[in-house]
């Protein structure tokens, strides 16, 4: 069966290495599609989880998976996130074909785009937004704010939570999320973006929101805990895609990932990004 193939695809909040990821519906999405650019926006790696030990063979496959379609020419971005805020020291950096950073900003079509994970508005909610007023800065303000805030609880002991986290998904509270929402859009908007995309919220949702100040497209890629959705860009246009609602996707399986050694795939696509390097020299 043929791949369904796309210019972009992005996914947020798999956490990899917790109980509650759906790592083997993942996959199979993952083995469906043929995109140009995969974009990772946050909480992919769950590393407070994994001090559990916990990493079952599904999980590892994915991240197999991930490598194969970078080793293939799949445009990767690893975007980071509060669960995975270890990467965040080493903004930028390249994993071989995948790009580690904490913000991505693409022009599509004519529209600037700006992808994050979103978890700088945990520094407060009810602060965040006066925040925004700071002017240009006003994403490196919150992201500093929020490792400020990071390094504070853990040297006093405290558990630094996110305002949505999954350990609390029976206890969303609505207005939160629009708050969480609009403030994004704020940020967006401020700072001249036509869309804007993040996760952290584990809430899909695709909707233009107004300011004072303008527009912009509101786009949440969901979660791999709950929702099993990503957000996908083909032909000039952004949909949400949702796995439950995916007929065919369960006749996808690679069979490639039962013999695929992950040493063998970190080395292929190490030569393809030295060899990428000799070529611009």
């Amino acid at each position: 069966m043929k791949k369904r193939r796309l210019e972009i695809v992005v996914l947020s909040d798999i956490h990899l290495g917790s109980y509650t990821c759906h790592a083997e519906e993942l996959l199979t999405y993952l083995s469906s599609i043929d995109p140009k650019i995969l974009v990772l926006n946050g909480d992919i790696l769950d590393t407070k989880k994994m001090e559990n030990n916990y990493f079952p063979p599904a999980h590892l496959k994915v991240i197999k998976k991930i490598f194969s379609l970078a080793a293939k020419g799949t445009e990767v971005h690893y975007i980071t996130g509060n669960h995975d805020e270890p990467l965040r020291k080493f903004d930028p950096i390249h994993m071989g074909a995948i790009k580690v950073s904490n913000k991505l900003i693409l022009k599509l079509n004519g529209k600037n785009t700006l992808f994050f994970h979103g978890d700088i508005f945990d520094i407060s909610l009810r602060y965040s937004h006066w925040l925004l007023h700071l002017g240009s800065i006003g994403f490196t303000t919150l992201l500093r704010f929020s490792k400020l805030k990071s390094r504070i609880f853990k040297k006093i002991g405290k558990r630094n939570k996110p305002f949505l986290s999954t350990e609390y998904q029976k206890v969303r509270d609505p207005n939160l999320i629009a708050k969480f929402e609009h403030n994004v859009a704020h940020l967006a908007i401020d700072q001249h973006f036509d869309h804007v995309i993040c996760g952290h919220s584990h809430h899909p949702k695709k909707q233009v929101i107004e300011t004072k100040k303008g527009s912009c497209l509101y786009l949440n890629s969901g979660d791999w805990v709950t929702h099993k959705t990503a957000l996908e860009y083909s032909f000039k246009r952004w949909k949400l895609y949702h796995y439950d609602n995916d007929k065919l996707a369960s006749f996808y399986m690679d069979e490639e990932l039962k013999s695929m050694d992950i040493n063998e795939l970190i080395a292929t696509i190490t030569n393809k990004a030295d060899k990428k390097k000799q070529q611009k020299q």
